[in-house]
C-alpha cells in the first residue's frame, strides 16, 4: 500500500485553466481500487481545500501548508500559526506604518484595525469579506491563521523579525503568512494512518512543493514544473494536462 499526496494547482488541475485533468482524476479512482490511499497536500487554507477536494472526489487532505488535517471528509485538526511568533511581526509591520489584515479563523474574513491595507493596496483579487474593528488589540486575539501585510518587495528589508514565519509573495504590492510544512503534515497524516514514511508518495511543480520533496520518500515532478523542483525530484512526468500522474502511476505500476 502506498500514500499518495497531491498538490493542487499544475498538478491535478491544469496550470492554464485551472480546471481538473480528467485522466488525473481517473487515476485517483484506480489507484484507490487498488487499495492505496489517496489524498491532497496543499498550502491553501482548509475551507479552500476542501471544495476542490469534493469536486475530485477526495475524501483525505493536508490542507493550510500542512496544518490542517482531513481523514473520510472529518476534520481532525487545523492549528493555527505561532501565536508569540506572528504578534511579534505583526507589531513590527504596525510601527513601520504598513497596513495589515489578519484571518483569525479558517474562512475568508479578514480583520483590520484601519484601512491602511485597502489604502495602500486595495482589495485582495481573490473573495475577501473585511471587517474594520478600531478596537481590535492585536495581543488579544487567540487565533492568528494568517495575515497580510501590505509592503513592497523592496521595502522587506525593513521588516527585521521576517523571517520568523513562512510567507509567501505572489506580487510586489504585498504578501502574506501562512504554515509552510505541508511535509509535516504528511508525516503526521501517515503516522495517523498507523504506515511508514517509505511508502509516501508525493506529486507537486511548483516552487512551494520543494518542503514537500523528501529523501524519505518518492517525490515526483509535473514536467512543467518548477526547475529546482525538477532536480530534486525521483521522477519527471508529463504536465499535468498532458496525463502525466497517470503516466507516472502506470510507469511505476501502480495502475
Amino acid at each position: 500500500m502506498k500514500y499518495f499526496f497531491f498538490d493542487i494547482d499544475g498538478t491535478l488541475t491544469n496550470i492554464h485553466t485551472g480546471q481538473l485533468v480528467e485522466s488525473g482524476v481517473e487515476t485517483l479512482r484506480k489507484l484507490e481500487a487498488n487499495g492505496h490511499f489517496v489524498a491532497i497536500a496543499t498550502g491553501r487554507a482548509y475551507y479552500k481545500s476542501v471544495k476542490i477536494a469534493s469536486q475530485a472526489g477526495i475524501h483525505n487532505l493536508v490542507a493550510n501548508g500542512g496544518a490542517a488535517l482531513v481523514i473520510n471528509d472529518e476534520l481532525v485538526k487545523n492549528a493555527p500559526l505561532d501565536r508569540e511568533k506572528a504578534l511579534t511581526i505583526i507589531h513590527e509591520a504596525d510601527e513601520l506604518g504598513y497596513g495589515i489584515l489578519v484571518a483569525t479563523e479558517d474562512s475568508t474574513k479578514v480583520v483590520m484595525r484601519d484601512h491602511r491595507f485597502l489604502e495602500q493596496f486595495g482589495r485582495r483579487k481573490e473573495d475577501t469579506e473585511y471587517v474594520y474593528d478600531p478596537l481590535m488589540n492585536y495581543d488579544e486575539l487567540e487565533n492568528i491563521y494568517k495575515f497580510y501585510i501590505s509592503m513592497k518587495e523592496e521595502d522587506e528589508y525593513k521588516l527585521k523579525n521576517r523571517d520568523l514565519l513562512g510567507h509567501i509573495r505572489m506580487g510586489d504590492d504585498y504578501f502574506w503568512y501562512q504554515h509552510d510544512k505541508k511535509d509535516k503534515g504528511i508525516e503526521d497524516m501517515v503516522a495517523y494512518l498507523g504506515g511508514e514514511l517509505k511508502d509516501v508518495v508525493v506529486f507537486g511543480d511548483g516552487e512551494n512543493d520543494m518542503v514537500m520533496f523528501r529523501k524519505e520518500w518518492t517525490s515526483i515532478a509535473m514536467g512543467n514544473g518548477y526547475p529546482g523542483l525538477l532536480q530534486k525530484a525521483d521522477y519527471v512526468t508529463d504536465a499535468s494536462e498532458d496525463d502525466g500522474i497517470k503516466k507516472a502511476c502506470e510507469h511505476f505500476g501502480w495502475i
